[in-house]
This record gives C-alpha cells, sequence and structure tokens, in this order.
C-alpha cells in the first residue's frame, strides 16, 4: 500500500473517530463533570477528555507514517 493511500484511509478513520469521541465526551461531561462542585475534580475531568482521544490513536498514527508494519 503507498503511503498516500494509507494516509488517506488513516485520516478518514481518525476524523470519524474523533468526530464520534467529541460527541461522547461532550455527553459524558454534562452528565458527571457539570454537577460538580468541585472545580479541581471538573478540571481533571474535562483533561482526561479532552486528551483521551489521542491514546487509542497513536497505532493509527504509526500505521499512518509506515512504520506499523
Amino acid at each position: 500500500m503507498t503511503s498516500r493511500t494509507r494516509k488517506l484511509i488513516g485520516a478518514v478513520i481518525m476524523l470519524t473517530f474523533v468526530v464520534i469521541y467529541a460527541l461522547f465526551a461532550m455527553v459524558l461531561a454534562q452528565y458527571t463533570a457539570m454537577k460538580m462542585e468541585n472545580g479541581a475534580l471538573r478540571f481533571v475531568i474535562f483533561a482526561a477528555l479532552g486528551l483521551g482521544w489521542a491514546l487509542p490513536m497513536m497505532p493509527l498514527i504509526k500505521w499512518m507514517e509506515g512504520k506499523g508494519d
């Protein structure tokens, strides 16, 4: 598979995942973090949800670079 095709497939998968994850994170934040009084805990939840998409995307990014062969 060419590098260009690999990047195209990876970009479509990544975009789809991030859109679905963003919707999930918004719903989760609405029902958990927004009801908390503790600002520090709310910050931790928002930080985890904001950065949570990157971990599952790491293998895909490595595959797109060609290092997953």
